[in-house]
């Protein structure tokens, strides 16, 4: 029994649902719109303000999809109604960003700058203050897009495990290794 797949999803105000036939769901709101194609085993209802979502059979391959579609359409309609942000700190000496419309320039310690182009779907903006650290704060209404772009920078320079340099999500806590000193003794 899938705890997470048995809930039903509220529909907000303002937020419009729609299946078609061929089993594709699209979530309309006031940030924008998104559609997501559903496996033929598990079937989507919207009934008095609610999206119910079912399985067919019992089988380990439905069970398994049964909560993972119940989510994604969760995020969707979190999505075009109140919308996601992330939020990434560049730790290291001489590191910076500057968003320039939908491209992000990052000098990151490498003997060239980066220059990586957002989608249009997210919005990007550094902020830069002395003495702190600089950021990179994106927002979107589709969490997955969001996601892959955030890992994609993030990619970049990962955080190192001795002294933290690198890009790194706001309030992440990040494991350090002791080094060489610490073995001597």
């Amino acid at each position: 029994m899938s705890r997470i797949g048995n809930k039903p999803i509220s529909i907000p105000q303002g937020v419009e649902v729609k299946v078609s036939d061929n089993n594709v769901v699209t979530v309309k709101g006031k940030l924008g719109e998104l559609t997501q194609a559903i496996d033929p085993g598990i079937s989507v209802a919207v009934e008095e303000n609610n999206i119910v979502v079912t399985r067919s059979s019992e089988s380990k391959d439905h069970k398994s999809k049964h909560g993972l579609y119940r989510s994604l359409l969760n995020n969707m309609v979190t999505g075009v109604n109140e919308g996601f942000s992330t939020v990434q700190e560049l730790v290291g000496v001489g590191y910076k960003a500057d968003a320039k419309g939908q491209v992000l320039e990052l000098a990151l310690g490498y003997s060239h700058h980066i220059y990586l182009e957002i989608p249009s779907e997210i919005k990007v903006e550094t902020v830069t203050e002395r003495g702190k650290n600089p950021l990179i704060k994106m927002s979107s209404h589709d969490k997955q897009l969001l996601g892959q772009v955030a890992a994609k920078i993030r990619s970049l320079r990962k955080p190192e495990p001795y002294k933290g340099k690198g890009i790194k999500f706001q309030g992440e806590v990040l494991r350090k290794k002791a080094g060489k000193s610490a073995e001597k003794k």
